[in-house]
């Protein structure tokens, strides 16, 4: 958990509200992620490493399989984030997954991956700030909500 505090505390530096007018950015992110807390219960069950996708890593996985390790390296690495579409994500996370992933946010499949496809390339940059992604990948989902939830609650 330290390591993710001291990555959430250097990503935030001082910055205290995120308007929900904002766009792009941490600011925008949060805003998206205060406007539907499920969807940061999703993005966890992703990155964590406890989930039955095998955290950054696996999610990496899916994405090198689908032809997509490059975007997933974007996001990543110190460089621009390349976008990902809606449609991508379907692709990387398959027909079951989004299923239940839409299910859990009370959305349509296309609508799910939408916001992941929104969130994702910035939560995960942000989550790996030098460009590396952690030894020991991004903890287990109940971490990362509890350190996300906080840094939402905090604003």
């Amino acid at each position: 958990m330290g390591l993710l505090d001291s990555v959430l505390g250097s990503v935030l530096g001082g910055q205290q509200t995120a308007q929900a007018g904002q766009s792009g950015g941490l600011g925008g992110l949060l805003a998206m992620l205060l406007n539907n807390p499920q969807l940061l219960q999703v993005a966890a069950s992703l990155l964590g490493n406890d989930g039955q996708h095998g955290g950054l890593g696996g999610l990496a996985g899916r994405f090198q399989q689908a032809g997509l390790g490059d975007v997933m390296a974007s996001w990543i690495g110190t460089g621009e984030n390349q976008p990902v579409s809606g449609a991508q994500i379907g692709e990387v996370l398959g027909q079951d997954t989004l299923s239940g992933l839409a299910q859990q946010l009370g959305v349509s499949e296309s609508d799910a991956a939408g916001q992941l496809a929104s969130i994702l390339p910035g939560l995960i940059d942000h989550l790996t700030p030098g460009g590396q992604a952690p030894q020991g990948g991004l903890g287990n989902a109940g971490d990362l909500l509890g350190m996300l939830g906080g840094l939402l609650g905090g604003r």
